[in-house]
């Protein structure tokens, strides 16, 4: 039976391979924990029996609000065996911004970070304060003599431990969207999403049992928990934790534990780059360095390609997997800025922008990405009409009843070569129609980046009142003066077709960002109408 419990499995095949290594934060970088796959494994058992202890049964949601550590794999993988579906939080939300999501999911329990604990109280204060059954500490200082989560799973006794029944479609974790378009959405995750994630991933980018990854991203994200973290354990490798981000912790702990293979954003890789440890870094154990979330500078892969390194680009998103799309080493150079092919039973059509038929568009043109295969998600949580709009029937065989024979409409826009590799494009809500003609901004920032004085790059659709909408460029300078506006829309002149030039270039000391490197466009759009006295 297919299930979310790769920890278990892999527990069961290798227990004593190097499962997870928890950084000490601190100038030190000496590990605080080493677990194998047997120690760790018995933890998420324990953590599994605390949660039965409170009366908690499987089906019922909890919520977790931490900052990376070994609680949160305990946690997740105690969903993964079935024993609750587990709802993680952004712990840069407000109480304002937790409490609807908690209502929304009908949380009985929230488990929480004591460095969090003042979130918790202003939480508990709200007049609207969400109705959870066991408010749980991970630290004992977080509220005196509370019960914490360690004294809970400690007192269980994992010989007892029986896994409750659970179905490949039966839901593991819910996951709500980042809200930079509305109000967040729970993404259904089913245990056979998860396991089909670990194993595509594997296969598709070819992981080995001696791969080692850090993570350093929010595991409270999509990309935390399956990008690397669940096929890394579905094939035995070894995951290196890490609290937060930090830049010399990074590079130190790369060389000291040999990683191998490593995940991030555009904004992570600059700021890695731009580390006075990069010039010294050892990087001769690593493979691969991979980016995704956003358009990746061409200077950014250059300086990583100069000291000897592949870099790749990838495609995902928390509704169909964040692992999609898969290429060789030779290819991410011949193929610069594709994001691949798609992975193994990974089925994607482009369709027609707009074409609720999902009439397919020929080679090279734009079209919306569809998604099939059995790492699609469920669908969204108490949201029955969002869930009718983004899932349609395939158009090729109307007679299939299964839910298997549904697409899934990404919002995304891409390409395809004659090759079979697909290009972004950007969002279908992000489209700029100008003049009764298609803009995408992706194209445009794709060349933004390649401008030698810009760091960063963003473009928004405006209204005017001659052509509908324009677009705006928003930049970030690589030094004051690099980037004149001037000499930005010289140098974009000379690639892009007129039609497709910003209207102006604004220059920015930063672009606003959510916390997993998605540029907030609606930040960027209000500034500029509040700019123009709109």
């Amino acid at each position: 039976m297919i299930t979310a419990d790769v920890l278990g499995e892999r527990a069961r095949l290798t227990p004593d391979a190097p499962a997870l290594v928890v950084v000490a934060p601190g100038p030190s970088g000496a590990p605080a924990l080493r677990l194998s796959y047997r120690e760790l494994d018995e933890r998420a058992v324990r953590a599994a029996l605390a949660l039965a202890g409170l009366g908690l049964m499987p089906g019922d949601r909890v919520a977790l609000l931490a900052h990376n550590r070994v609680e949160y794999l305990d946690l997740f993988f105690a969903a993964g065996k079935g024993a609750c579906v587990l709802v993680p939080l952004g712990t840069r939300l407000t109480p304002h911004e937790l409490a609807p999501i908690l209502a929304d999911s009908g949380a009985r329990a929230l488990i929480y970070d004591g460095e969090l604990a003042e979130t918790i109280a202003a939480l508990r204060a709200l007049p609207d304060a969400p109705r959870i059954e066991h408010w749980i500490p991970l630290d004992a200082s977080a509220e005196g003599a509370a019960t914490t989560l360690g004294e809970l799973a400690t007192g269980a006794d994992p010989a007892r431990f029986v896994t409750p029944p659970v179905e490949p479609e039966d839901l593991c974790c819910l996951l709500y969207t980042s809200g930079t378009t509305g109000t967040p959405k729970g993404v259904m995750i089913s245990h056979r999403h998860v396991a089909w994630n670990g194993y595509n991933t594997v296969a598709s980018w070819q992981l080995t049992a001696s791969d080692v990854s850090p993570i350093f991203t929010p595991l409270y994200h999509a990309g935390g928990l399956f990008a690397f973290l669940v096929p890394i354990f579905t094939i035995g490798g070894t995951i290196v934790l890490h609290r937060g981000f930090d830049p010399a912790e990074i590079w130190r702990t790369i060389a000291v534990e040999r990683c191998t293979v490593i995940l991030g954003v555009p904004t992570i890789w600059q700021r890695l780059l731009e580390a006075p440890e990069f010039a010294g870094a050892d990087l001769s154990s690593v493979r691969a360095l991979m980016s995704g979330g956003a358009p990746l500078p061409l200077w950014i892969a250059e300086a990583y390609q100069e000291r000897g390194v592949v870099f790749k680009q990838g495609f995902g998103m928390t509704e169909v997997g964040v692992n999609c799309f898969a290429m060789t080493v030779e290819d991410s150079i011949r193929k610069r800025g594709s994001i691949g092919k798609p992975m193994m039973h990974t089925e994607v059509r482009l369709a027609g922008a707009g074409d609720s038929e999902g009439a397919e568009v020929p080679v090279g043109e734009v079209g919306e990405l569809w998604f099939r295969g059995p790492h699609v998600c469920l669908g969204y949580w108490n949201r029955p009409q969002a869930t009718a709009e983004a899932f349609v029937p395939d158009p090729d065989a109307k007679a299939r009843a299964s839910d298997r024979g549904r697409w899934f409409r990404s919002g995304d826009l891409a390409r395809r070569d004659s090759e079979g590799f697909y290009y972004i494009a950007g969002r279908a809500k992000e489209m700029i129609i100008s003049g009764g003609v298609n803009v995408y901004p992706a194209e445009i920032e794709a060349a933004l980046v390649q401008h030698p004085g810009v760091r960063d790059a963003a473009i928004v659709g405006v209204e005017d009142a001659t052509w509908g909408e324009v677009g705006v460029a928003f930049v970030v300078e690589l030094a004051p003066g690099s980037a004149a506006p001037d000499s930005v829309l010289a140098f974009l002149g000379e690639r892009l077709a007129r039609y497709k030039l910003p209207r102006a270039v604004v220059v920015m000391p930063e672009l606003p960002r959510t916390a997993y490197g998605k540029v907030v466009k609606g930040d960027l759009k209000r500034a500029w109408l509040d700019g123009q006295g709109a």
